[in-house]
C-alpha cells in the first residue's frame, strides 16, 4: 500500500509539473496557440521534460541512462541540460537552440531563459560550480553566468552579458563583464520579460561625461570673452 502511495504521489507530483510548465508557456509567450501545440511544438518544453525524467533517475542513482537521455535530449532540441540539474516549477526555455545547463546548476521558480544562455562552470574544482537562479528570474539571449554564483530572485541578465558575481535581488546586469543596476531598490511583483528595455551604464557614464564637457566649454567661453572684455 505505502508503495502504490509513492507511485501516486510520483504520478500527482509529475502532473503538476507538466501542467505548471505549460502554463508558463501560455504566460510568457504571445505566440502560444493551444495547450495542443504547446505540447506538441515547443523544444524547450519537451526538454524540461526529458529532464525531469533524466533528474528523476540520476537522483534514485540508475547508471547510463539519465546521460543518455540527456545526449537524446540535446540530439533532438539543441538544448543540453546535465541530468544533476536542479529546476524548478514554471521553467520556460523560448526557442532554447545552444542552451547549456551544468551539473550543479540550481533554478528556482519561474524562471524564463531564451536561446544561446549558458550556465555554466568555471575550472574543474569538484563539488558546487554551477549557478544558483533564484525565483523569477529573467536571463537573455547569449547570457553566460559562470561558477557557484547566485543570481537575486526577480533579477533580469541582458543579452550577451557575462557574469561572474553575485548578483542581488530586484536587479538588472548587463555588458561584459555583467555590470548591476539596481532597479530604485524597488522588489518586483511580476515577471518582467521586457528585455529589450535595458539600462546601459557604460553609455550612462559617457552622456554624463558629455554633458560636464559641455558645461566646461560653455564655463571656458564665458571667461574668454570676460577676459576679452576687460582688456
Amino acid at each position: 500500500m505505502a508503495a502504490r502511495r509513492s507511485v501516486w504521489d510520483i504520478l500527482k507530483r509529475g502532473y503538476e509539473l507538466v501542467r505548471m510548465d505549460i502554463e508558463a508557456v501560455k504566460e510568457r509567450d504571445p505566440a502560444s496557440r493551444g495547450t495542443l501545440e504547446i505540447i506538441l511544438s515547443y523544444p524547450g518544453l519537451h526538454a524540461i521534460w526529458m529532464h525531469r525524467i533524466a533528474h528523476f533517475l540520476h537522483v534514485k542513482g540508475v547508471p547510463l541512462i539519465p546521460r543518455m537521455l540527456s545526449m537524446l535530449t540535446r540530439l533532438l532540441t539543441g538544448i543540453e541540460i546535465h541530468q544533476g540539474a536542479k529546476i524548478g516549477e514554471g521553467f520556460f526555455i523560448d526557442h532554447g537552440m545552444g542552451v547549456v545547463i551544468g551539473e550543479t546548476t540550481e533554478i528556482g521558480k519561474n524562471v524564463t531563459i531564451y536561446q544561446g544562455v549558458t550556465l555554466g562552470g568555471t575550472g574543474k574544482e569538484k563539488g558546487k560550480r554551477h549557478p544558483t537562479i533564484g525565483d523569477n528570474v529573467v536571463i537573455s539571449a547569449g547570457a553566460t553566468v559562470l561558477g557557484p554564483i547566485k543570481i537575486g530572485d526577480n533579477s533580469r541578465v541582458g543579452a550577451g552579458a557575462v557574469v561572474i558575481q553575485d548578483v542581488p535581488p530586484n536587479c538588472t546586469v548587463v555588458g561584459v563583464p555583467g555590470r548591476v543596476t539596481v532597479r530604485s531598490g524597488e522588489k518586483v511583483t511580476a515577471i518582467d520579460l521586457h528585455h529589450e528595455n535595458l539600462p546601459d551604464p557604460v553609455l550612462d557614464m559617457f552622456k554624463a561625461l558629455e554633458r560636464r564637457l559641455d558645461r566646461l566649454e560653455h564655463r571656458i567661453d564665458e571667461l574668454e570673452k570676460k577676459a576679452e572684455n576687460s582688456s
